[in-house]
């Protein structure tokens, strides 16, 4: 079977569970990768034997990097540091991929220089039925800024990426414990167009209680308005792109300064109204 020199990065939290499934859908792959390089965030229950028992049956090669609970981003920096080759995939421990998922990305990806980043679609379940996405879910092609600012339409488990992007964009914001993805997608949307593969390649389920978008979904908004405005102070905006993350910056601000209002939070959706009114006066 041929291989292809991509590093898989699977950061994993408590998934014992899950993780099997997640690793056997990358060594299943009809092209292979590498390696895979599985970080343990720290976990708790028997992931480490887990890892253990795959490992001697895994013809792809393993590498295995426990930590302790840094989050997520610490642990996917962890991965990108200690991967040998230059690119780059991601799988998260709950998700799972197609057979021909690395074979039609690579084969698309390698022949398309001027895209230093690619992803697909994804199939959604809940409770093990189908999701059909909403209009404004669906992953795009080419320069997807806009849609990026207004919400995450990359799945991390779909990317495929140049490593060397982040010696120019920076590593995943080690300080956020959600929205990271976001974070990392505005940065390089506004330097990149992204290449799609517009077919379903990943498994993604949802609902569970142990995934970040349940346990931080009240502090999302937070986390994006901050992203946007370090990107806002990163002065790599050309200047349409400034006025699109400007839009978004007020709209996501007055959403959640409404809701701080309406839930007897006052002085915080005053402090962003204020942070607002303070880019619209000096910039």
């Amino acid at each position: 079977m041929s291989t292809c020199p991509v590093s898989v990065i699977i950061p994993t939290y408590n998934r014992a569970a899950l993780l099997p499934r997640a690793i056997h859908s990358v060594c299943k792959q009809s092209l292979s990768c590498a390696e895979i390089i599985v970080i343990d965030d720290g976990s708790t229950d028997n992931t480490r034997d887990v890892l253990k028992a795959i490992k001697v049956q895994s013809k792809t090669p393993i590498v295995t990097i426990h930590t302790d609970n840094n989050g997520v981003s610490a642990a996917r920096n962890l991965g990108i540091k200690n991967a040998r080759f230059d690119i780059i995939t991601f799988l998260d421990s709950d998700d799972h991929w197609n057979r021909k998922k690395i074979e039609k990305q690579y084969q698309r990806f390698n022949c398309q220089d001027q895209y230093p980043i690619c992803h697909t679609r994804e199939k959604w379940l809940r409770q093990g039925k189908h999701l059909n996405q909403k209009l404004k879910h669906l992953p795009r092609h080419g320069d997807i800024f806009s849609q990026c600012l207004e919400l995450c339409t990359v799945g991390m488990s779909t990317v495929m990426l140049q490593k060397s992007l982040f010696d120019e964009v920076g590593l995943f914001d080690e300080s956020m414990n959600c929205c990271e993805d976001y974070d990392l997608w505005v940065r390089l949307s506004c330097r990149y167009e992204f290449l799609l593969i517009d077919t379903p390649l990943i498994v993604k389920e949802g609902g569970r209680e142990d995934q970040l978008s349940h346990i931080y979904r009240l502090g999302m908004d937070e986390k994006r308005i901050y992203s946007i405005k370090k990107l806002l102070d990163s002065g790599c905006l050309r200047p349409p792109q400034y006025e699109l993350a400007m839009k978004e910056f007020e709209r996501k601000i007055r959403i959640f300064s409404n809701g701080c209002f309406k839930h007897g939070r006052d002085e915080t959706g005053n402090e962003y109204l204020q942070l607002y009114r303070s880019y619209t006066h000096e910039k």
